[in-house]
């Protein structure tokens, strides 16, 4: 039972990884820097973005020769955390499990960019006239939804067992 239930977390992670792969791939690949795919006037387009640093775009400016080598150490630490985390599916609900899931299989997604080319790739870019949230992926994506299924189940009432 727990060894399916592990099966099946850290299967969804490689599904993200792959996914987070697959779509990077295909924008690399097919878009350039100068392209704008316009999916929904006014809000939404594809494009090609490079990002060197974090979330948001932290640090992208930075020329410092540790930047990559300490975004990678510290994405490899949370992704052993996360991991091992997952590796008690036992301990926890499903909830938690798919976050953990969606947050491994992000993670590892942007690490492996990282790691390969010292940069991430980004491509879903959402906005409102001047107004532009910054350019993201699938990785970008998971680790988001999965944060927030992890806040939902704190946030969610537990049953508590009867007082015999």
């Amino acid at each position: 039972m727990m060894a399916e239930t592990r099966l099946k977390a850290y299967g969804l992670a490689a599904l993200v990884f792959a996914l987070d792969r697959l779509t990077k791939w295909l924008v690399e690949t097919r878009v350039s820097a100068f392209d704008v795919h316009t999916v929904i006037p006014g809000f939404f387009d594809i494009v090609h973005s490079e990002n060197r640093g974090v979330a948001f775009g932290l640090m992208n400016g930075s020329h410092s020769a540790w930047r990559t080598a300490v975004l990678i150490g510290f994405a490899g630490a949370a992704l052993v955390l996360v991991a091992a985390l997952l590796w008690k599916t036992s301990r926890l609900d499903r909830w938690s499990a798919t976050g953990l899931s969606l947050i491994l299989g992000g993670a590892a997604g942007n690490l492996f960019d990282r790691i390969v080319w010292g940069r991430v790739t980004d491509f879903l870019e959402f906005y409102i006239r001047d107004l532009h949230w910054p350019t993201f992926n699938v990785a970008d994506s998971c680790i988001v939804i999965g944060s927030g299924l992890l806040l939902l189940d704190l946030l969610r009432p537990k049953r508590q067992p009867a007082q015999t």
